[in-house]
């Protein structure tokens, strides 16, 4: 997976390609869904959710550029795979499920980060995210509407929010407070 899907398609990082290595995906899709575990495809894994494709979950990973000492918000846990491939690369993580939390309102008693990644589409960036994202901080956020989305990179400097659009994209949208926005 890692030369086939990441590295032929840009993903150069070594620490990620090392974490992806690692970490074993098939763990983290339902039984039947273990054949395609290593497809570079969404698989489905319950309540209408998906795991997200190994080389969106590697490319998102690689271009939030996590040093050891960070600490990494993720909203959109999912099956757990993108948190357990981020704690391989940063000091703490901190993730919210619906079931347990609302995304669109971060987690702002654990902030601020040095890192947040979104893995559902909101249809414009929650103010909190960007409240809790910390000085230098970088974000990886899908936006958009249902089938039409982009990937963008933030990085807040000198307080203000710098926007960078790095990949189409379709993910599952952000539910709770987005949905009222």
């Amino acid at each position: 997976m890692v030369r086939g899907q990441l590295m032929s398609r840009g993903v150069r990082d070594e620490r990620v390609l090392a974490a992806t290595s690692k970490v074993p995906r098939e763990e983290f899709v339902p039984q039947y869904s273990r054949a395609a575990s290593y497809t570079d495809q969404p698989l489905p894994i319950g309540y209408g959710q998906t795991i997200s494709q190994p080389y969106v979950v590697a490319f998102m990973t690689e271009q939030l550029r996590l040093s050891k000492n960070d600490r990494v918000l993720e909203i959109g846990t999912g099956s757990g795979y993108q948190a357990a491939i981020l704690a391989e690369l940063a000091a703490e993580v901190y993730t919210i499920q619906v079931k347990a939390g609302d995304g669109y309102k971060g987690w702002p008693e654990h902030g601020p980060f040095d890192a947040i990644t979104v893995t559902c589409a909101p249809d414009h960036v929650p103010p909190p995210l960007i409240e809790q994202l910390k000085e230098g901080g970088r974000m990886i956020i899908p936006v958009g509407g249902f089938g039409d989305q982009e990937l963008y990179l933030f990085q807040k400097k000198n307080g203000e929010l710098q926007r960078r659009a790095v990949l189409p994209v379709r993910f599952v949208p952000m539910t709770g407070e987005a949905e009222k926005k």
